[in-house]
């Protein structure tokens, strides 16, 4: 079982704050407690109903909203709440009983065109992932039961997962115009169901939690890290709203060659090579002068 790990968000409500985890503890469910009576089902809420400034608490997907009274500021016990939260979680503490009734959120999914005309984004009204997943056979998707089931449609090619889209990419035998609305309707019945979109223990096999994320960069050359961080302010925010991503795999600092792995709508779509080159190498080698020539892409 992968470590539960805290991050602080502030909200737009200074009496808000959202308690971000890395993996999720509601199955895509929402549950909102007003006082530790209505908390019963939820031995968390009820834990942090006993600090006496919580005056609510919103459970869902991969995070935990709290409000506070104004008896204090959230800078003065913020930090104390999520080490409560963390330890509580990673000593195997339960989140939500089995028979909690959850609040009834409406689950939308629409279907929007990439660059890419073999691939279609569906975009739903809630988070799916706290990382992004890319399968591309059936073999591959063990990890995610929704890709796993989304391969039994003979006409799924590849499946990419990110925040809150999944991308889909199809094999020539089938128009979108024939198979969109069904599979928009798969996928949003899929998720208003409750059902489990990856494992829990599948970033944690994939390399992908935020530690084994952050041993990887440290360990990169200082040529690399600024490649990364380029591709990652830069590049990615633009590939996303595609449906698509952007992965550094080298830096090779004798030819100047950095290579990338495209997924995704980027993988095989026909605009990526003159973006990858008219855009994202051209701009490595402004930022990075005279360490960068060259950008190649490999397809996932």
């Amino acid at each position: 079982m992968s470590t539960f790990s805290v991050s602080i968000q502030e909200t737009t409500n200074n009496a808000i704050i959202k308690f971000e985890l890395n993996q999720f503890i509601t199955r895509n469910q929402s549950f909102e407690f007003n006082n530790i009576d209505e908390a019963k089902p939820s031995p968390l809420a009820q834990q942090l109903f006993y600090l006496p400034f919580v005056k609510k608490v919103y459970i869902t997907s991969n995070f935990i909203a709290v409000e506070r009274y104004n008896i204090v500021e959230w800078k003065d016990v913020q930090g104390e709440v999520a080490e409560q939260i963390e330890s509580y979680l990673n000593n195997g503490g339960l989140v939500i009983e089995e028979t909690a009734t959850p609040k009834k959120v409406p689950v939308t999914v629409y279907a929007e065109s990439t660059p890419n005309p073999a691939v279609m984004k569906f975009v739903a009204n809630k988070k799916l992932v706290t990382t992004l997943f890319e399968f591309t056979s059936i073999d591959e998707a063990k990890a995610s039961p929704l890709a796993t089931e989304l391969f039994h449609f003979p006409f799924v090619k590849n499946v990419f997962l990110d925040e809150n889209y999944i991308s889909i990419t199809k094999y020539d035998i089938a128009e979108w115009q024939d198979i969109t609305l069904q599979l928009r309707e798969f996928i949003r019945s899929y998720i208003e169901n409750g059902k489990e979109i990856v494992s829990q223990e599948a970033a944690q096999t994939q390399q992908k939690t935020n530690k084994q994320l952050d041993s990887q960069f440290d360990s990169l050359d200082d040529t690399s890290k600024e490649i990364v961080n380029i591709l990652e302010e830069y590049v990615k925010p633009a590939v996303a709203s595609d449906g698509g991503n952007i992965q550094f795999i080298s830096y090779d600092a004798d030819t100047k060659n950095v290579s990338v792995l495209l997924q995704g709508a980027c993988s095989g779509c026909p605009s990526s090579t003159f973006t990858l080159k008219s855009g994202i190498e051209n701009m490595l080698r402004e930022m990075l002068h005279g360490k960068v020539e060259t950008v190649e892409a490999i397809n996932g």
